[in-house]
């Protein structure tokens, strides 16, 4: 399925506002991009398809020293999904400085890096480093994985994720998303606070805890035990809520949970997200996020929809 600028422009709007109340504009050409950890650095999947008509590419979570991440097996198919528990497998802050960061500059799209640490102090340092270079546009902070052993509790914890919040937005010249847990009874109050501490938009949400048992060997299959459940089958989870935070918050909000078609992603849309964020889909198929582009296109000059942000949050009551 081949789609063109031509094509993407027939409808009469598709940019979206990500930072509209930030000191640095985060405009998107469209409200399609990647989901954290599923898109490698970008430049991977070039070779199936023109990457720059997506709204944005979202890194993989960057930490301060490489990682090698959890040990084998760490991925695990489940119905409707998938486990993982990689452990933030990177490069580290080096390498993308000097060797990824400078091929970034050459897309023609926002670059929204990922940014996990195991103290604030880390996010602070990524955030001074990471949020003043040239090539990338906006930091994506990871205070929700799952399968790492410190990091998590700041996304689980209301004073936590807003002094994060507040110490990076204060040392970062680009906007600060901040990516929730759904690991949470109410995701609406972390959200708000990190509003208040200047987070630029939301970002829900980050995958299901879960666990998969290998009924031979009576273990968890995965190494670690547990891991971060995604794909379709938490889609009603995450549609949830987008829907309550896009409620509570004025700022913008990206959705993100088991999204595979266009329709999905207009269901997103219409619960409140400004934005979307693919990941598991892209699993099995490389040109996931560019299919759901073409089909949420379709529908929009299907219904004659002149503008995408029309239909944001129409769903809400």
């Amino acid at each position: 399925m081949f789609l063109s600028r031509k094509l993407i422009s027939m409808v009469t709007k598709l940019k979206v506002d990500l930072a509209p109340a930030a000191k640095r504009d985060l405009v998107l050409q469209n409200p399609i991009m990647p989901a954290s950890g599923t898109f490698s650095w970008g430049f991977e999947f070039a070779k199936h398809f023109d990457i720059n008509l997506l709204g944005a590419i979202v890194s993989k979570g960057v930490t301060l020293l490489p990682r090698l991440g959890n040990t084998q097996p760490r991925a695990v198919e489940t119905p409707a999904g998938m486990l993982n528990s990689i452990g933030l497998q990177n490069v580290g802050l080096d390498k993308i400085i000097h060797e990824i960061a400078p091929k970034w500059e050459k897309l023609n799209l926002p670059i929204i890096v990922n940014i996990a640490g195991e103290t604030e102090n880390e996010f602070i340092e990524l955030a001074e480093i990471l949020g003043n270079m040239n090539g990338i546009d906006a930091l994506e902070l990871n205070i929700s994985c799952p399968n790492v052993d410190s990091g998590l509790e700041f996304g689980q914890d209301i004073e936590g994720a807003a002094s994060i919040t507040r110490a990076t937005v204060r040392r970062s010249e680009v906007p600060v998303i901040v990516k929730l847990t759904p690991n949470v009874s109410d995701a609406r109050s972390i959200a708000k606070a990190c509003e208040d501490e200047g987070a630029a938009a939301i970002c829900a949400v980050n995958t299901v805890l879960g666990l998969s048992i290998d009924s031979e060997t009576r273990q968890p299959v995965l190494q670690r035990g547990t891991g971060g459940l995604s794909g379709p089958a938490i889609k009603p989870i995450a549609l949830r809520i987008v829907y309550e935070v896009a409620s509570t918050v004025k700022i913008p909000v990206i959705g993100c949970g088991g999204i595979t078609t266009g329709i999905d992603a207009l269901e997103f849309l219409m619960a409140g997200a400004t934005a979307v964020q693919i990941g598991t889909a892209s699993f099995s198929n490389p040109r996931a996020t560019l299919d759901i582009l073409f089909e949420l296109t379709e529908w929009l000059n299907a219904n004659n929809i002149a503008d995408v942000n029309d239909i944001i949050g129409c769903a809400q009551q």
